[in-house]
């Protein structure tokens, strides 16, 4: 989609099955999955969250344009009492309007309505422009994490695959939660 500069006044309101596609599509233009692989999501993933009791998942919308999304939800691995804040994203024609942070506050705001204690979020270390949006609504670092990857081998000496050109196939959320 080419960016369209802003129209009106962004609203805030709930994720719907209508907007399903636009979130994808945002959010793959915006995340390189290649520096964290399991920010890539796909159609259930994402649709998995519109079943969620108490959905803290929104969109930012222009008139009917996604212009940004978070997804929220209740628990956050082996706790129930916390929020986790999974993916946000603000389309870049929309960036430095506020919205990333309306998303971040309203999430939070209904994660905390649902009885979260704390959320919890994850942003990839070069990520700047996340992190500091965290930061800005009350994130602190607790803890950091190294995504530690180890090429395959198929020859006798060792030596690591080769890139195919094959498709690359993105390891989505659900599947990340499956290996856990």
């Amino acid at each position: 989609m080419a960016d369209a500069p802003p129209t009106s006044e962004l609203t805030l309101g709930p994720l719907g099955f209508e907007h399903l596609t636009a979130v994808l599509d945002l959010g793959h233009r915006v995340y390189d999955t290649d520096a964290m692989p399991y920010t890539g999501w796909s159609l259930s993933a994402v649709a998995g969250h519109l079943d969620a009791p108490d959905s803290a998942c929104l969109v930012m919308l222009d008139g009917d344009r996604v212009a940004g999304f978070v997804l929220g939800s209740l628990s956050f691995e082996q706790r129930a009492d916390w929020g986790y804040l999974e993916w946000i994203a603000v389309d870049p024609a929309y960036q430095g309007r506020g919205a990333a942070s309306r998303l971040v506050k309203e999430c939070c705001a209904r994660l905390a309505a649902a009885g979260a204690v704390c959320v919890v979020t994850d942003v990839e270390r070069r990520n700047t422009a996340s992190a500091g949006l965290m930061r800005r609504n009350g994130f602190t670092e607790k803890a950091t994490v190294s995504l530690f990857v180890r090429p395959l081998v198929d020859s006798a000496d060792g030596s690591a695959r080769a890139d195919t050109g094959a498709p690359r196939r993105h390891l989505t959320r659900a599947a990340a939660e499956r290996v856990r």
